[in-house]
């Protein structure tokens, strides 16, 4: 028979873990979606870079000022557009500001911003790496405290 003592002990146990398994779906998997969410959007920003450059490099290739080309006016609606010279062009630098640039100003500034957002691309995906880790740490640990063996190798999955 169990004493009351036990009793209140495994209510405490129960009681914590189920606040470390809403810890870890309230806070810890947000953070981690919210910073993977946040690494796609700068790759999404470095392809637009880069897209950018292999048009400035076609530019140049061809040798020709004029350019056709189509225009988003917003909601997926296009326009074509000609233009007379292409040898400036604007380059949007952040922060909702675009600068008038040559086609080799414009490539310097890609490269370098491409290389800014690679290494914060690596950032974020270090600090993903983190809060998995974090994760799995309370994954082992609650299974610990419930008395769980652990799951074999040809089980285990990825948190995300």
């Amino acid at each position: 028979m169990s004493s009351p003592d036990e009793a209140n002990a495994n209510a405490n146990v129960e009681e914590k873990i189920l606040q470390y398994e809403k810890f870890i779906s309230d806070v810890m998997r947000r953070d981690l979606q919210r910073l993977l969410e946040q690494r796609d959007s700068v790759y999404e920003k470095i392809s637009q870079y880069l897209q950018l450059k292999n048009t400035i490099q076609s530019l140049q290739d061809s040798g020709s000022q004029q350019l056709k080309t189509d225009v988003d006016l917003g909601c997926n609606f296009y326009v074509q557009a000609e233009v007379e010279d292409s040898s400036r062009i604007f380059v949007a630098v952040g922060y909702g500001f675009f600068v008038e640039m040559t086609h080799e100003e414009a490539l310097r500034f890609i490269d370098k911003k491409t290389n800014q957002l690679t290494a914060f691309t690596d950032q974020l995906t270090k600090d993903s790496s983190k809060i998995k880790a974090n994760i799995r740490m309370v994954l082992e640990g609650l299974r610990e405290l419930q008395g769980l063996s652990d799951l074999p190798e040809s089980r285990r999955r990825e948190v995300y």
